[in-house]
């Protein structure tokens, strides 16, 4: 009874391609396992195609999500930075007026000029 080779896995990590190919020839265990990892590498080299696609579709999602936050903070910061009024009822429950603020003011609320 003869036993099976198992030199395929250490040749094949281990040595160089001539000495792989050189094995291969004489030995009909390794041969066939060869065979077997040229169908798998065939099969791999088919589906890597449609894994890249489908990495760069998630990579596009996540900069599109990036891009909507930094667009959506950007605008929204713009409106509260440019209306001081929104900022006052934000903060304090009510628009401060300039008398609140502490500059001098006449009857009518307006900023007394000297």
């Amino acid at each position: 009874m003869k036993d099976k080779c198992s030199k395929y896995e250490s040749l094949f990590v281990f040595s160089g391609d001539d000495v792989l190919k050189k094995h291969i020839e004489e030995c009909e265990d390794c041969r066939r396992e060869d065979e077997k990892m040229q169908k798998v590498s065939e099969l791999i080299n088919e589906v890597k195609f449609y894994y890249r696609k489908k990495q760069k579709k998630i990579i596009n999602f996540k900069i599109a999500c990036a891009m909507s936050l930094v667009l959506f903070s950007t605008l929204s910061l713009g409106i509260l930075t440019s209306n001081n009024d929104l900022i006052d009822t934000l903060m304090y429950g009510e628009t401060l007026t300039a008398e609140e603020l502490g500059f001098p003011v006449d009857s009518y609320g307006l900023i007394m000029v000297d």
